[in-house]
């Protein structure tokens, strides 16, 4: 029998994930149903999607090919395991993503999160080293203000201080360059920002400290999202991947946020022109819908590692719900959604009126900086000394308040709608936060 003392609308029992759980639970924003680029509360209160859910919900909310797809393989076949078996929807989807992906990247390993996806890219670049007799590599190489997730290696090579105090000394053998955030130079930057190409050089610094020969792996995001949309200077991913060959080094890209048409191209790896060893990916893989990851690995890496006795398992590692049936329907009826629509290019159609929509809010009061490329956007305002990222929680609860849903990370309001977007929508985000800025404390 329940238990008759729990109300039912009780909002003790959840311990919300990065969120202000008593603010929250004093004045909670709740979510009931979702259709194309609207949520609605329970209230029946629209909500206009600025996020994309959380930088995941690319093709917008309730997409008919994906409900269907996932409807039909409940019925199907609701689990198979991949260990040592498999079922035809992981395979299919394996090739199609195949042909989406940087040409050379020939092989994917299905994960369930973004975090997951990071742990299997740091495990195959040490362990891909060690297959080629070296195995002196060890080391990681990641970035100030990066963000890979929250697991014990994506909080070590990653560089968001809040994420990292709490927890020890995490792995060894970690380094990290210096971030490319320069708004002495590049501040109110129109995509790319001109000046920066230089702080690649970085690497080169510390490979001389650990000796490149102990370098496993450089980890970056092309775009950095979580910590305020930090964008790459002109040439800076470039200058990184002729330094990681110069050492023979892998360059992985945390492409967890910018993956599935978030720049214009259905990877940043292709819209930089720049392409690593591997990328990591989640998010827009399914739309949101179904947890899932996956990561892209070279031909070489994956080679490496076949080897032996053919009866010998080749790696360990994996997760029981790797390439997962009722994932992989959602993903693929996610890129049949994106096909349809032509979604993986169509940010590059709107960039320009996305941007200069954004740098429209550039004299209004507190804002320090305007940062935009493809559908992703970041207005950073000066923050209230004494009360770090007051304002900007101000700023989301009143956006919440008028209809919009935006996400905060610091003092920095980031956007990121699901790629369906029309135009008048986007009037509508900048026309609510720029009638919020111009009132905000």
């Amino acid at each position: 029998m329940p238990d008759s003392t729990i109300a039912p609308n009780d909002l003790s029992s959840f311990w919300m994930p990065f969120t202000a759980n008593r603010s929250f639970k004093k004045n909670p924003r709740l979510l009931a149903s979702a259709d194309r680029m609207h949520y609605k509360t329970p209230e029946g209160r629209e909500i206009l999607d600025g996020t994309a859910g959380l930088w995941c919900v690319n093709a917008g909310h309730k997409r008919p090919k994906i409900v269907e797809a996932i409807q039909k393989q409940a019925e199907e076949l609701d689990f198979a395991p991949t260990f040592n078996m498999g079922h035809p929807k992981a395979f299919e989807l394996a090739n199609r993503l195949n042909n989406l992906a940087p040409d050379g990247l020939d092989h994917v390993m299905f994960t369930n999160s973004g975090s997951e996806s990071v742990e299997t890219a740091l495990k195959t670049a040490i362990a891909y080293h060690r297959a080629k007799g070296e195995g002196q590599r060890f080391r990681l190489i990641g970035r100030e203000r990066g963000y890979h997730g929250v697991n014990f290696g994506g909080i070590s090579v990653g560089g968001i201080v809040a994420n990292r105090k709490m927890f020890g000394t995490m792995l060894a053998g970690v380094d990290h360059m210096r971030h490319t955030h320069d708004p002495a130079r590049n501040a109110f930057s129109k995509g790319q920002p001109e000046h920066g190409v230089e702080f690649a050089d970085d690497l080169e610094r510390i490979l001389a400290l650990h000796d490149p020969s102990t370098v496993a792996a450089v980890i970056v995001e092309p775009v950095s999202g979580s910590t305020g949309v930090l964008i790459p200077p002109k040439g800076y991913l470039k200058k990184l991947r002729e330094i990681c060959d110069k050492h023979n080094i892998l360059l992985i890209f945390d492409e967890v946020i910018t993956g599935y048409g978030r720049l214009g191209a259905p990877f940043a790896a292709q819209y930089f022109d720049v392409i690593p060893d591997m990328i990591v990916s989640a998010k827009g893989l399914t739309n949101g819908v179904l947890p899932m990851g996956a990561v892209y690995v070279k031909k070489h890496i994956h080679d490496a590692f076949m080897h032996g006795p053919e009866h010998l398992i080749e790696f360990f590692h994996g997760y029981t719900y790797s390439g997962h049936p009722m994932a992989c329907a959602a993903a693929l009826g996610t890129l049949d959604t994106y096909e349809d629509e032509g979604l993986l290019t169509r940010a590059s159609e709107l960039a320009d009126y996305w941007e200069n929509s954004i740098h429209s809010l550039k004299s209004l009061p507190h804002v320090i900086d305007i940062r935009n490329i493809g559908l992703v956007g970041a207005i950073e305002l000066q923050g209230i000394p004494g009360e770090p990222t007051k304002r900007a929680m101000d700023a989301m609860q009143k956006a919440f308040d008028k209809g919009l849903l935006i996400r905060t990370t610091g003092d920095i309001i980031a956007l990121s709608p699901p790629l369906i977007i029309e135009k008048s929508e986007i009037d509508q985000i900048f026309d609510t936060v720029s009638s919020i800025l111009k009132n905000l404390n």
